[in-house]
Formats: C-alpha cells, structure tokens, sequence
C-alpha cells in the first residue's frame, strides 16, 4: 500500500499487503512493513525535506458489499529520518515527541466509491488519524490496485501539525509550512 500524505509536510505512505478474500467476500489486507513506505515532504523557503517512516504493523478487513472497512495502520513515529541528524533529533524531540507519543495510526472506518475486485480503483477512505496523543477525523483520497494475490494502496494527504498541536519548526530565518505531506 502506498500512502502519501501532506504533512503539510507532505506523507507519502505506499504499503503492499498480502489479500485474502473470504467466503463472505470479505478482504483481509495483511501489510508487508518490509515492502511498505511511508514518506513526508515539508517544505520552507529554502527548500523541500523530504523524509520517511517505517511502517510497524497494519492489518485491515473490508467488506466491498457494505464499504465498511476496520483495522488499524501503525507508523513507528521514532523511526523517522530525514537524512539530517540535527533536524531528525529536533523533529523526535520538539515536534513530535516520539518518546512520549511512539506510534502514529490510521483507523479507517468507511470507504467512499467503488473498490474493483481486481484492477484500480480512486476512492476516498474515512477514519480516525492519531498523532502527537490526539485522534483526528480525516478522510484521504485513495488508489487501490487489487490483484488476485496482493494490493497495493497509495494515498496523498495533509497533516496540519501546528494546528493538532505539534511545535512549529520555524525559527527567525527559516520559515517551515505548517502542515506535512504524506
């Protein structure tokens, strides 16, 4: 699955899980975190930090009949990594806190559209975002690939951290977006 988010910074989140339809046609999307990604992009007036998490865990059930989905996404928030030391200690430390506030999860709950058994589908997916100890309503637009083996997810979305309570990055001279990308 790929998830892609605008952190305002933007996140970018591609997960690929095993599918397993059962005799109610319900899907069970078990994620690989070894083949899944998920990436961040924030900008300021310099230039754009592009970014990555690791994926812990992630296992959905999705009822095409209904578009009822459940399940839970897990992002190690500790895993993130900017390529710059300096700003990734800063970024756990006074941002988001990844001692404190560890995991950061997805908890879809309703899809929007229609979900082809095999192929492409747009969609939009509802659900519950948790990041920095508080849950936030979201709904993400959606590219699911299902295939008869595996699928794959790519979402695009926007995390406005200062405005969810996380610290603003920008000092005097370096002015951050205030919200990531994924």
């Amino acid at each position: 699955m790929k998830i892609t988010a605008k952190l305002i910074a933007p996140i970018f989140i591609f997960l690929v899980a095993t599918l397993a339809w059962g005799q109610t046609q319900e899907a069970t999307l078990n994620f690989v975190p070894a083949q899944s990604t998920v990436n961040f992009t924030l900008g300021d007036v310099l230039h754009t930090v592009h970014g990555s998490f690791k994926l812990k865990a992630g296992k959905i059930r999705f009822a095409p009949a209904s578009n009822a989905i459940s399940g839970e996404i897990v992002v190690d928030a500790a895993s993130g990594n900017s390529d710059n030391p300096s700003r990734d200690r800063k970024m756990h430390k006074e941002i988001l806190e990844s001692a404190r506030y560890s995991e950061v999860t997805f908890r879809p709950d309703q899809v929007e559209g229609k979900v082809l058994t095999l192929g492409t589908s747009v969609v939009q997916v509802h659900g519950m975002f948790a990041i920095h100890g508080a849950e936030h309503e979201i709904t993400v637009p959606a590219q699911v690939e299902l295939a008869s083996d595996h699928w794959s997810l790519t979402v695009h979305f926007a995390v406005p951290y200062v405005k969810w309570g996380m610290k603003d990055p920008s000092t005097f001279i370096l002015r951050v977006e205030k919200e990531g990308r994924y």
